[in-house]
């Protein structure tokens, strides 16, 4: 696999980067990575559309705030404790951890009137555009 990389040209030893690079380990099996938020922003009729895909965690572990034109979305996955008497764990690939994703938008957001509904994995967010806005947590429906 190729890992390329664009030539950075503030970088001030590139001898030291290319060496690094050699020296890094391989890159974690995917079940091993931290869990992501992964995101996708539209522009529509004066508001932003962001539809957030967040698997396998409940809507009351997902805490959104909303700052200004600042959008920042938090997600706990939390272990499932499984009492088994006689039984032994041979492998476990569930992923579980803390993930966040904080973006900013080029307009000030309406908060009294964003909305927020959590259905089969994707959290969708309608943040209306507004000249001031001041930091408020939102609900999931």
């Amino acid at each position: 696999m190729n890992d390329l990389r664009p030539f950075d040209l503030f970088n001030l030893d590139p001898m030291e980067s290319s060496l690094r690079s050699l020296l890094r380990p391989w890159p974690l099996d995917p079940a091993e990575r931290a869990p992501q938020i992964r995101v996708d922003v539209t522009e529509a009729d004066g508001q932003y559309l962001v539809k957030a895909e967040i698997p396998g965690v409940r809507k009351e572990d997902i805490d959104i705030r909303v700052d200004g034109n600042q959008v920042t979305i938090s997600a706990e996955k939390k272990e499932e404790k499984d009492e088994k008497s006689g039984g032994r764990l041979l492998r476990s690939e569930r992923r579980y951890g803390f993930a966040t994703r904080s973006f900013t938008l080029a307009d000030n957001l309406d908060d009294s009137r964003a909305e927020a509904k959590f259905e089969d994995g994707v959290l969708k967010l309608t943040l209306p555009k507004r000249p001031n806005g001041a930091q408020k947590k939102l609900a999931i429906r």
